[in-house]
């Protein structure tokens, strides 16, 4: 029996870099996964270091291919690529050297630059072409702190030596040994310096950023012919088809292929994305209007997405912070102790809050304490802490498409917990769609770059099978207790936000 075509997902997060091989069925065959280090170095500083994220991801497909055999090796006719978003690498043309850490999404050091921008009166220009804010989640503000605080940036910029990319053109580069420099749409498009309409980069927007106009890589469609993966490494002369940022590469996997469907993944943040076709929505809320992805010929698909900066991370914190759980699935047994958090609620502003606030100097609340609060009220109140984050972005969502969502389907690694899924339902209302593999961003990076290799002829297809071994969580709760808990929730975080570093001696 002849083996089966398979596809390669090469997937670069925030916490560690995946590498898996999937069916033309989107069923997952084999995967890789190799952790990856984050350097807190200052309050609200995050950093990596991109050398690092290479080896991780490089590691990856070692301990990949090594898992396959030589049959599983031929089989694979195609490779695509999916990557934490916005995160900023800047690098020599010349040596492909890095000229400083990789600033990661998180990093809100660059509050006061987007700030001087607003003064300047240029966030409304801003807002309307890219379709995102004036703040230091995206990359273009990452860029200027760089060229003026890394001496080797800006020696590069002024040697015509200068490359910028976010994580997915750092990696083409390097799988391509430097032969390659691009970024796809969706990539591009969170970086503050393209036009959402127009899908390319404004001259304007790269001026304000001070980055010479030869550092910009070239803008492709998300799917296509990005080159191929080179000679010494894993898999080498595998075409590279597909590329996508990681939130647009889930909804792709949760199979969200028409207008009005929403996925939620729960990585180490929120992200909320509804798909919403050949249509732009605009937010007055604090939602982003992106890119979802674009077809070989470039013609597009938008996506409205609401933001939040810590949702896995909560977790982490109960297990290395509070050092309450010893390994992460176990906030699930300790939650369930209790019948419900016992009036404590705990408000995940770790390192600022995203949509709606947008506010870099929110942190962290735990409240609601008395004697009689125990560890599981806490783990309780903390996935309760991240559904009622989402649950805003829900609502938000639905007031700008102007109809509510039919259901939500769900994925990451704390979409493994059923405590979590059901606070969701709780708090939003709506049916929580939970897949039978969660990994959905490797999954809808596969399928597409199966679209390319033409071994997939319709994504629409396997949408018709979505449901099969899904698990369905239903709301438990009247609409007046929802209307109620949401209330002291709100409360709450109105006590995290402007923060601002308070001390108190």
């Amino acid at each position: 029996m002849a083996q089966q075509t398979l596809l390669l997902a090469l997937d670069q997060g925030t916490s560690s870099s995946r590498a898996a091989v999937f069916n033309p069925a989107g069923d997952l065959v084999a995967s890789a996964s190799v952790s990856l280090p984050i350097q807190y170095p200052a309050n609200g500083w995050v950093e990596q270091d991109p050398l690092a994220i290479w080896a991780s991801q490089q590691q990856a497909q070692i301990d990949l291919y090594q898992k396959l055999n030589d049959a599983q090796r031929r089989a694979i006719v195609s490779c695509g690529i999916t990557n934490q978003r916005e995160t900023t690498v800047l690098w020599r043309r010349s040596t492909g050297v890095p000229c400083g850490p990789a600033l990661v999404w998180q990093d809100n050091r660059t509050e006061a630059i987007c700030a001087e921008w607003k003064c300047q009166g240029l966030e409304h220009d801003w807002r309307q072409r890219s379709g995102l804010l004036l703040e230091p989640y995206f990359s273009a503000s990452k860029i200027r702190w760089m060229l003026n605080n890394h001496g080797e940036a800006a020696a590069a910029a002024a040697a015509d030596d200068l490359c910028f990319g976010t994580v997915e053109s750092w990696l083409l580069w390097q799988l391509t040994k430097g032969k390659r420099h691009g970024s796809d749409f969706s990539n591009a498009s969170r970086t503050l310096m393209m036009d959402l309409q127009q899908l390319q980069w404004v001259e304007d927007f790269r001026c304000h950023v001070g980055l010479p106009a030869n550092a910009l890589p070239e803008l492709l469609p998300c799917r296509g012919d990005f080159g191929e993966i080179a000679s010494g490494l894993p898999f080498e002369g595998l075409p590279i088809q597909a590329i996508l940022g990681d939130q647009q590469a889930a909804t792709l996997g949760q199979l969200c292929l028409q207008p009005g469907d929403s996925k939620c993944t729960y990585g180490t943040g929120a992200f909320l994305v509804i798909n919403t076709g050949e249509h732009i929505y605009r937010s007055d809320n604090g939602l982003l209007s992106t890119l979802g992805w674009t077809d070989a010929n470039g013609v597009p698909t938008y996506c409205l997405e609401g933001s939040l900066f810590n949702a896995g991370t909560v977790i982490q914190w109960l297990r290395d912070g509070l050092e309450i759980i010893e390994r992460a699935e176990q906030v699930n047994d300790l939650a369930e102790q209790v019948s419900d958090a016992g009036g404590v609620m705990l408000v995940p502003a770790f390192t600022g809050w995203g949509t709606p606030h947008w506010d870099p100097n929110a942190r962290g609340l735990l409240v609601g304490l008395t004697r009689n609060s125990k560890r599981g009220h806490i783990a309780r109140a903390a996935l309760e802490g991240i559904a009622l984050s989402v649950a805003t972005l829900v609502e938000l969502a639905e007031q700008a498409l102007g109809r509510e969502l039919r259901e939500l389907a769900v994925d990451g690694g704390a979409a493994a917990s059923n405590p979590l899924l059901q606070a969701q339902a709780d708090s939003t209302g709506l049916t929580v769609r939970r897949p039978a593999n969660t990994e959905s961003t490797a999954r809808g990076i596969a399928l597409f770059a199966g679209l390319q290799a033409g071994v997939i002829d319709d994504l629409k297809q396997l949408a018709l099978s979505r449901y099969d071994g899904a698990q369905l969580f239903q709301p438990r709760i009247s609409a007046d207790h929802r209307r109620a808990w949401r209330t002291h929730w709100n409360d709450a975080l109105a006590r995290s936000l402007n923060w601002n570093g308070r001390s108190y001696h």
